[in-house]
């Protein structure tokens, strides 16, 4: 199986400012590679070079077999793209803007039509598709622009930050959406800030910073970078702090945490459910009542934190992502 997405060494400069540094992706067919990183990583100028609307400094890339140098004319007929914000019409219904889509593909009246309605059921929007998108809600909306990047069937997705902004339940029904699609053999590049997302999605995450790589791997051997599995666990008394500290010392790896106000301690450990049994024998046995405790696996957010020494939320050194679209090319709304 070969990779449908591959670049390599991937440079883009604006005025001073370094937006990608070297930057190698590879996405074999059919899987799901998630970029992560904060705002102003490099994210969406990666995704604006790998879908034309942006020309690279220095390196080199293919996307479905084709050079994207040579042939991006070839190249975009191959893809859709889905960017951070919802590129639709908001004075057209969902329906017009699912079938002017189609006319701008060429796919001809009848099966732009065609096209257009079934996409409208298959994103639960048949209801409101003769309604003026105006009236959508922010779900409706990224849902519409996810179904217009879909209207000519392209085997290769770029889906740059698709749930940002959404509620969580709109976000858990786009991810069904997104697995749906996935299930259908499409190849997808993902980018995200939201950890969780990629944990759920991405068979291979590539962790960015300041538009460079910093980590590679699926979520599970990243997460395994910070360390394993931890004990944490709640004492119903401040009293019985020192004890049960002095019993997970014995189970730990490294220095036990104590947070006094919370009465919590947290301990890393090997064994996972074999170092937790140990530690409620022994707490149990000097009559330490524990009010809650838990095995905790790292978190994608434990990751991010470790590798870079700042949390997601961050804006990274650079500012905002600076993929700025092609002149005359609307970078959102290209599909």
């Amino acid at each position: 199986m070969g990779n449908v997405i591959e670049a390599a060494g991937l440079v883009k400069h604006y005025g001073d400012v370094v937006a990608l540094d070297g930057l190698d992706l590879a996405v074999p067919e059919g899987s799901v590679l998630g970029l992560l990183g904060p705002n102003g990583a490099g994210k969406t100028t990666a995704v604006r070079i790998l879908t034309t609307l942006l020309v690279a400094d220095a390196g080199t890339a293919t996307v479905a077999g084709v050079d994207l140098w040579a042939d991006p004319v070839e190249v975009r007929k191959r893809i859709g793209l889905s960017g951070q914000y919802a590129a639709v019409d908001e004075y057209l219904t969902g329906f017009e803007n699912l079938d002017l889509i189609g006319r701008l593909y060429r796919l001809g009246r009848r099966t732009a039509r065609t096209r257009a309605r079934e996409l409208l059921e298959r994103f639960d929007l048949e209801e409101a598709g003769d309604r003026p998108v105006k009236g959508y809600s922010g779900g409706m909306r990224r849902r519409l622009d996810l179904a217009g990047a879909l209207v000519a069937q392209p085997p290769v997705l770029f889906l740059d930050e698709p749930t940002t902004g959404l509620d969580p339940r709109s976000r858990t029904n786009m991810w069904e959406v997104i697995r749906e699609l996935l299930r259908g053999g499409t190849t997808l590049l993902l980018t995200t800030q939201y950890l969780e997302e990629a944990d759920q999605l991405a068979d291979d995450i590539i962790v960015i910073d300041r538009g460079r790589e910093i980590a590679h791997g699926t979520a599970d051997q990243l997460k395994r970078q910070v360390g394993g599995e931890r004990v944490e666990l709640v004492v119903e008394s401040a009293a019985d702090l020192p004890a049960a500290a002095a019993i997970l010392a014995e189970l730990a790896d490294d220095e036990v945490q104590i947070d006094e106000s919370s009465r919590t301690l947290t301990a890393p450990v090997h064994g996972g459910p074999t170092a937790l049994m140990a530690a409620l024998r022994r707490l149990d046995g000097e009559a330490v009542a524990v009010l809650d405790v838990g095995l905790r696996r790292p978190t994608l957010d434990d990751v991010f934190l470790a590798l870079t020494g700042h949390a997601t939320e961050e804006v990274g050194t650079h500012g905002p992502d600076l993929g700025v679209p092609t002149p005359g090319v609307d970078g959102e709304g290209a599909r």
